[in-house]
């Protein structure tokens, strides 16, 4: 089953992303409603960590402070557990049913546990239930975010014109970061705008509320996209041979390289594009202020050049803007956190400079990744490997800079560099033995 063309010209702004289809409306509904759900997506998912301080005073004992705090920190990484069987759920819904409907319940499900925890009552008047419901409404969003990646990935790869779909992919880690910023800044204008006493009584639920709310707009969105054609020919009838899983064990290889390109690039983003600012408060004493707007100008600049990257890369091919920034992000490490001593400006360059070398991994990864899969397995293909090395490294980068500092003194932050570093050697040499995808028609694959 395939859609009929429409014959409008397209707008401008249709023509500045390479499109040679004439159909702007659903152009615009693929890229807004699949950029607005990725972005509530990480916007949900960032808050928690933004909120925790005052998520452990309302949901956990107040005897013993520090362990209510990480005991809700705890939680958050539970969340990152949840992401593989979320990926494969997920996964095995976008590959099965539609991109479509794998999309659209992710984003209602991850809404869903933001009311939850919007709504939840306070450990004075639950008890140990307030602290329950909070890990499961975070299990809710660990499984939705788990499926939503792979499942936009997917979708954005198989509805991008071949010649732009690195520039298309870019999209993903734009809107994600997005929603990332969103979520710091409206921490930092209700943390002005109300007393302490009024953010632990009620002002921490104010970003969860509105969490529920963008979702659901978001869900109309989705709602409302096409299926991709792509799958609609090729995706749902299961192959000859044992069906999904049969098809998943073939494709074996590209699930490595999957894990190969994933473990420095995620660790690499997690210590720099998120956990740094909170690590130069805490360890260098740098105001904690300064640090955070840092933190948002060097995200920023991330947001810009993730476009060009990946414009770039339908150019040159996919394999020369991942060695350099695989291989540019490992030279850099150890310069960039040298050059952070005690200042909030030192952090922001060092922030800017390494984020535009890890943007060239982040823009087109939502290209490459599908690009290595048939359209069968397309998304629980990459999305069981990448959830997997996510939890493993991604989700332990930041306890593990913390604590190397903590074990091993002023040479564990060595340690940790040299850990990271070869992780990225290790994701330069996947890139090596990777075939180029540039332009490849998935429709055939």
């Amino acid at each position: 089953m395939t859609h009929s063309r429409h014959t409008t010209p397209l707008p401008a702004a249709a023509e500045t992303f390479g499109l040679q289809i004439k159909a702007p409306r659903r152009i615009l509904r693929t890229l807004i409603g699949t950029g607005a759900g990725n972005a509530v997506e990480w916007y949900d998912w960032a808050i928690y960590a933004t909120f925790a301080s005052y998520i452990s005073t309302q949901l956990f004992s107040k005897e013993d402070p520090t362990s209510a705090f990480l005991s809700t920190l705890a939680i958050f990484a539970v969340g990152f557990a949840a992401r593989p069987f979320g990926g494969f759920v997920f996964g095995w819904m976008s590959d099965k049913v539609g991109r479509k409907a794998s999309m659209t319940l992710c984003v209602g499900v991850s809404s869903l546990g933001s009311l939850a925890i919007g709504l939840l009552p306070t450990y004075d008047v639950l008890g140990a239930g307030a602290s329950l419901l909070l890990l499961l409404a975070r299990l809710l969003q660990g499984l939705a975010h788990g499926g939503e990646l792979p499942s936009a990935q997917a979708y954005l790869s198989e509805m991008a014109p071949a010649s732009r779909r690195g520039y298309w992919a870019s999209l993903i880690y734009v809107s994600g970061t997005a929603g990332i910023l969103f979520g710091t800044l409206l921490g930092a204008v209700l943390s002005s705008v109300l007393a302490s006493s009024q953010m632990a009584a009620f002002g921490w639920r104010i970003p969860f509320l509105l969490g529920a709310v963008f979702g659901l707009v978001a869900l109309v969105m989705r709602s409302r996209m096409d299926e991709s054609e792509v799958f609609e020919a090729k995706g749902a009838p299961a192959k000859a041979g044992g069906g999904l899983l049969a098809d998943m064990a073939r494709n074996w290889r590209p699930a490595l390289q999957i894990i190969g390109l994933t473990v420095g690039f995620t660790v690499c983003y997690y210590v720099w594009g998120i956990s740094t600012p909170a690590y130069a408060i805490k360890v260098l004493g740098i105001d904690a202020s300064g640090a955070l707007w840092a933190g948002v100008a060097a995200n920023v600049v991330f947001i810009v050049v993730l476009p060009l990257w990946g414009r770039l890369s339908d150019r040159i091919g996919r394999r020369p803007v991942l060695l350099i920034g695989s291989l540019g992000s490992a030279a850099l490490f150890f310069p960039a956190t040298w050059f952070v001593r005690d200042s909030a400006w030192q952090l922001g360059v060092a922030m800017a400079v390494m984020l535009v070398f890890i943007g060239a991994l982040a823009s087109i990864a939502p290209a490459v990744y599908p690009e290595l899969f048939p359209t069968s397995v397309r998304t629980i293909g990459v999305a069981v490997p990448y959830s997997l090395c996510v939890a493993a490294f991604g989700g332990t980068a930041a306890y593990l800079q913390a604590g190397m500092g903590a074990w091993f003194g002023a040479a564990g932050n060595n340690y940790f560099g040299l850990y990271t570093i070869l992780l990225l050697l290790v994701s330069a040499a996947t890139v090596v033995k990777l075939r180029e995808t540039r332009g490849m028609d998935l429709s055939t694959v």
